[in-house]
């Protein structure tokens, strides 16, 4: 299943031509998209908490990353997320899982509302990989049933989009990109209950 951005792309080169006279002083902010609505309304009697992602320190910010060849992390200048990362994933991936139309209802912890299962989830990349010229993102999830706190199932999500160059611009069209294969595969896996 394939996904393409053009509003993201063309939101990017308007929010850049209308920030292109600032002098740099403020960086440029990118969203991610949530994957669209199917338009199915044959919902499961399933509910889902979505927990928000946790990952290791660099993917706890808002700032996009990139990875040298020799491991070394560095924060692409001048641009940012629309919100510290994890809250952003977790909010385009309960987005993605209510557009599909699939479940009785999607929530966050701390929502008040009972739930079948969680899905808890770790950023393990989300990043540019200097050294092949890609976006990476990759996520493990684990679907918990919420009674008995067992691991009903459990799987590894990795996307890599190429990207034309290590810019802002190319970064974010790249992670929205694999960010939006990633979702496609999560939203399949958890409406089929495995």
């Amino acid at each position: 299943m394939t996904y393409s951005t053009p509003a993201l792309a063309l939101g990017v080169s308007l929010l850049a031509a209308a920030l292109g006279g600032c002098g740099g002083a403020v960086p440029l902010t990118f969203d991610l998209a949530a994957l669209p609505p199917t338009g199915r309304t044959s919902a499961s009697a399933r509910s889902v908490t979505v927990a928000e992602p946790v990952g290791i320190q660099p993917f706890e910010a808002d700032r996009i990353i990139v990875r040298e060849p020799g491991g070394a992390l560095s924060f692409l200048g001048g641009a940012q997320w629309a919100d510290r990362l994890p809250r952003l994933i977790q909010t385009r991936l309960i987005q993605s899982l209510e557009n599909s139309g699939r479940l009785k209802s999607v929530s966050r912890p701390g929502d008040k509302i009972v739930s079948d299962f969680q899905l808890i989830s770790e950023i393990r990349a989300f990043d540019i990989a200097a050294g092949s010229g890609e976006a990476v993102v990759d996520l493990s999830a684990k679907i918990v049933a919420e009674g008995t706190g067992k691991v009903v199932s459990a799987r590894v999500f990795t996307a890599r989009i190429p990207v034309a160059k290590v810019d802002v611009a190319s970064a974010a069209v790249g992670l929205d990109a694999a960010l939006a294969r990633v979702l496609g595969e999560m939203v399949v896996w958890v409406n089929s209950g495995r």
